[in-house]
Parts: structure tokens; C-alpha cells; sequence
């Protein structure tokens, strides 16, 4: 079972259709008790990271994603949701991320120079490291591989945990993981049929 973490802030019906599409069990709650029962945690977000991270933490959310996480279930943070794993956000001050990936999240424009839009809205290509394993949660996709993005702000300082890029200007963080925590900045629920083989890698992970 998918559990879908609700804290009022996140595209929650398309990943719900997305999971259900690929034959998933899959359930959208606030309750930390129903999180703590499912074998796979998604935490979704879009939005500003200041009002996301302090609605994860009203919740009391925030605690069943991190028991999660250490308990060793695998966990998948999407967009803002992605953004909330790190260690920190300077998205209009600096404020505190649950801290399971490290770095930091930083604003695109400084890195893609004056000439492109922010926000980074549409389709990019991913590229994999060369010098890592292709992540398990592209085990179903191609290097190249198209996916669809909205952002302004982007996880840096963050190398070793990076399992994808993306060209904008400059390279950017597509996607991260450590251990059982992985987050994608693209949104795989809006990214067609590789998002959606995303997804199903990600409902295969151990």
C-alpha cells in the first residue's frame, strides 16, 4: 500500500489516479497511524516551502514521515515535496527541511543566468550520472527521457545523492536519493508514460 501523505498542500487526486492507473493500492491520508501501516510513503507538495513545511509539521505529519524513512520504507518526495527532504530552503529567508537528504534548496535564477523564464515550466530531458548506478526508480526509463517540470527553486550542494539532471540554463537536480528516500523535482504524476514507470519502480523498491 501507497500512503499519500495529506497535510493540505499537494496535487493529491492526480497521484492517486496515477498510482491506482498502474494497479497500486494506494490511499490519501492525514492520520499517522494509517501512514505507519502502509509499506510505502509519498509525500507530496507544490506551493512555498515555508507554509508547506510548517503545515507538514502542525500536522504532526512531519514525525510519521521521518519514522518512516528510519524505519527503512521506501519514501518518494515530489516537487515541494522533494525540496522538504533536505537539510534547508532559502526560498525568501532560510527554513528548516526534515534534513534526510543533504543540502540545500536554493533559488534557479542565479544558476540559469537572466535569459531563460523562472519559473521553469515543461518538458526536459533527464541524464543520469556517469559515474553512479542508474537509480533503481529509472529501472523502467532511458536515459533522455522526458519529464515534466514547475520550478523556481532547485536542491543544491547535493552531489552525492544525486541520481538525475536536468539542462535549464545549467545543470539542475532532477532527482535524489539516499537509501529508501528518493525525490523527484519533476512531477512523474504529469510526465505520461515515463512518469508512470517511474512510479511503478518506485512501487517495486525495497
Amino acid at each position: 500500500m501507497v500512503g499519500i501523505v495529506d497535510y493540505g498542500v499537494g496535487n493529491l487526486f492526480s497521484l492517486q489516479s496515477s498510482f491506482a492507473f498502474i494497479g497500486a493500492e494506494v490511499t490519501v491520508t492525514a492520520d499517522a497511524d494509517v501512514l505507519a501501516g502502509c509499506d510505502r510513503i509519498l509525500l507530496p507538495g507544490v506551493g512555498a516551502f515555508e507554509d508547506a513545511a510548517r503545515k507538514l509539521r502542525e500536522s504532526g505529519l512531519a514525525s510519521a514521515v521521518l519514522d518512516a524513512a528510519q524505519s527503512g520504507k521506501p519514501l518518494l518526495g515530489v516537487c515541494l515535496g522533494m525540496q522538504m527532504l533536505f537539510e534547508r530552503s532559502f526560498e525568501y529567508g532560510e527554513h528548516e527541511g526534515l534534513g534526510l537528504l543533504r543540502g540545500s534548496v536554493k533559488p534557479i535564477r542565479p544558476v540559469i543566468g537572466p535569459d531563460l523564464k523562472v519559473p521553469h515550466i515543461g518538458w526536459n530531458a533527464l541524464h543520469f550520472p556517469k559515474d553512479k548506478p542508474v537509480s533503481p526508480l529509472f529501472r523502467y526509463i532511458r536515459e533522455g527521457d522526458f519529464v515534466y517540470f514547475v520550478h523556481s527553486f532547485a536542491a543544491m550542494d547535493c552531489a552525492d545523492s544525486v541520481i538525475a539532471e536536468t539542462e535549464y540554463g545549467a545543470s539542475l537536480t532532477a532527482a535524489a536519493a539516499c537509501g529508501n528516500v528518493f525525490g523527484c523535482q519533476f512531477h512523474p504524476e504529469k510526465s505520461g508514460t515515463v512518469g508512470l514507470n517511474i512510479l511503478r519502480a518506485f512501487c517495486e523498491t525495497s
